[in-house]
């Protein structure tokens, strides 16, 4: 059953929707860094996942086809018929969920440091099942340190400190059940279905989702998609290269990319 996620719009109502979509354990904060400038082109649109922020927690394990499905509640009660969609990570899959079930709904799309298919089913439940115990304190350090590199770490300890305030906030259900999403999830059988011009985004230093798999298969499957490897930066590579993000997401999706 859908749920209609927390979202926040800037931007002026009569441009272009764009919607962005936030990595697992983060919320719609994590994209500050961008939402000002794209605010000047677009109506902005920035949501939080079910079981994150202040969307709704409803009992897990939530399947892809759920946080796609609440996008899809999110558009209808908006009265969207299609959008620009951009996430990372978590949000890329729902991303690349969004553009081959129901394509008519995506304009342009762009993939941010993500995988149609990312680790083992084993890896996700031991995780669920960690923070189901300790709560999402319980793996914040592991995953911290895949987020970013050495470098931001040491030269901007108060960006880690922001994001991980975010993270250790996101309760224990929500983040477990979106954790069983990705377990279950393949999307490398969906991707020659993506007909949307597609970004794919990737971070050379990204332990997470390296390019090589993940980002080449993305880019390889979709007919036409575009790679863009960001050097110095891991996997929130929106927050660690705030401006480079920035510019290829506005050359992207105002179709000059």
């Amino acid at each position: 059953m859908p749920v209609l996620p927390h979202h926040e719009i800037i931007g002026a109502p009569d441009a272009p929707p764009l919607i962005l979509a936030s990595a697992l354990g983060a919320a719609g904060r994590m994209w500050d860094p961008q939402r000002a400038a794209l605010a000047e082109r677009f109506r902005v649109i920035v949501y939080d996942h079910r079981g994150h922020g202040r969307s709704p927690v409803p009992p897990g394990p939530y399947t892809l086809d759920d946080l796609g499905g609440d996008v899809l509640a999110l558009l209808d009660h908006l009265g969207l018929s299609s959008v620009r969609f951009a996430g990372l990570s978590l949000g890329g899959m729902v991303g690349m969920w969004l553009a081959s079930h129901a394509p008519e709904r995506v304009e342009r799309l762009a993939l941010l440091c993500t995988s149609a298919r990312l680790g083992t089913p084993e890896v996700w439940r031991e995780r669920a099942e960690a923070v189901r115990r300790g709560g999402t304190a319980a793996v914040a350090d592991a995953v911290l340190e895949r987020w970013f590199t050495p470098d931001l770490r040491r030269r901007s300890p108060e960006t880690v400190a922001a994001v991980r305030e975010t993270f250790l906030s996101t309760p224990a259900e929500g983040y477990a059940a979106c954790c069983a999403a990705i377990e279950t999830m393949d999307l490398t059988g969906d991707l020659a279905s993506i007909t949307a011009p597609t970004l794919v985004l990737a971070a050379k230093d990204d332990p997470s989702t390296p390019v090589e798999p993940h980002a080449k298969t993305i880019a390889d499957g979709i007919a036409g998609a575009r790679l863009v490897i960001v050097p110095d930066a891991a996997h929130l590579v929106n927050v660690e290269r705030p401006d480079v993000v920035t510019r290829h997401l506005l050359d992207h999706f105002l179709g000059e990319s």
